[in-house]
């Protein structure tokens, strides 16, 4: 049944879903991982005054990304590679790793997403929406093109959180497992409240974000999904 998945639920979803995948689609086992929650605030390093040392000694070197593993050394332990998976891992696997651990990692991502539409195709996409099922956009069009309409749907989705001018899409949007303290507001110039509401019961709503919209403010709504094909 659609709409009835708490927040978070992708979460849950998804760690049944792993534990039921024996294996990827071209034979590699699946791996289960964690995988963000939505609602879970981002650890941030501290931040430091620039030029700032630490009390026992000098600052550390400023470290750089690893050097990317170039095209032709895209090569697993046994077997080859076809072209989409050597696509997929193109500046994507440092060196001294093995690509063959990059391309699962990839692998189960469309794993997930094919396990999630199963279930419920609204939970998929606002699962990448939120960032729950991550590089989704990679993994789908190199790995499973099947999904491209779950990317391009969630493209145009939001998650909780502000936004603002140039941010705004206008048109018909509803949310997608959303907590009983669901609550959105809708302001346009100088701050005028153009509608606001919450969902107390937990269940579905629907919102028209304006042409005249300047700001957008979502919060325990989970993710807002695009209704028809509007930009």
């Amino acid at each position: 049944m659609r709409y009835l998945f708490p927040a978070g639920a992708a979460v849950v979803v998804l760690t049944a879903a792993l534990a039921a995948c024996g294996s990827s689609s071209d034979g590699h086992k699946a791996a289960s991982g964690d995988l963000p929650s939505a609602t879970q605030a981002p650890v941030m390093a501290p931040s430091a005054e620039p030029g700032a040392t630490a009390s026992t000694g000098p600052s550390a070197p400023r470290t750089s990304e690893p050097p990317k593993m170039p095209i032709d050394e895209l090569t697993p332990a046994t077997g080859s590679f076809n072209k989409k998976q050597k696509e997929y891992l193109v500046d994507r696997v440092p060196r001294g790793m093995d690509p063959a651990a990059v391309l699962q990692t990839g692998q189960e991502t469309c794993d997930k997403l094919t396990y999630l539409v199963k279930v419920d195709r609204d939970t998929a996409v606002g699962a990448i929406v939120t960032g729950e099922i991550t590089d989704a956009e990679p993994a789908v069009e190199h790995l499973c093109t099947q999904h491209s309409e779950l990317v391009q749907e969630a493209s145009r989705g939001y998650a909780d959180d502000t936004y603002q001018d140039d941010q705004i899409r206008p048109g018909p949007y509803h949310n997608v497992t959303p907590t009983k303290n669901c609550t959105w507001r809708i302001t346009g110039a100088n701050g005028k409240n153009l509608a606001s509401g919450f969902s107390a019961s937990g269940k579905r709503a629907e919102i028209t974000v304006p042409k005249a919209a300047r700001a957008f403010t979502s919060t325990g709504c989970y993710a807002w999904l695009p209704e028809g094909d509007h930009g």
